[in-house]
């Protein structure tokens, strides 16, 4: 099943496919999302992501997480932290 995934600020949306890991989503959708470690131990990559299963924005760290299933959407709020 694909998944629309939408990133804001910028208001990006491309299609994924369940289980794809977010990070290379959205690389293909031409979005950066700063990373440091790719273990999730840094939190560098941390963003905040909602769906019809999580309609409250729900914080993940984007280089663990993937596309969930059964979801027709998911829309992830990118922040950015100077630090990195």
């Amino acid at each position: 099943m694909a998944v629309e995934v939408r990133f804001l600020p910028d208001d990006v949306t491309v299609m994924a496919t369940a289980g794809e890991p977010l990070l290379q989503v959205a690389r293909r959708a031409g979005v950066v999302i700063p990373t440091g470690c790719l273990i999730g131990a840094c939190y560098a990559c941390v963003v905040d992501w909602e769906s019809a299963a999580t309609p409250e924005p729900e914080t993940v760290q984007a280089c663990l997480a993937s596309i969930p299933a059964g979801v027709p959407y998911v829309t992830v709020h990118l922040y950015c932290d100077p630090a990195w």
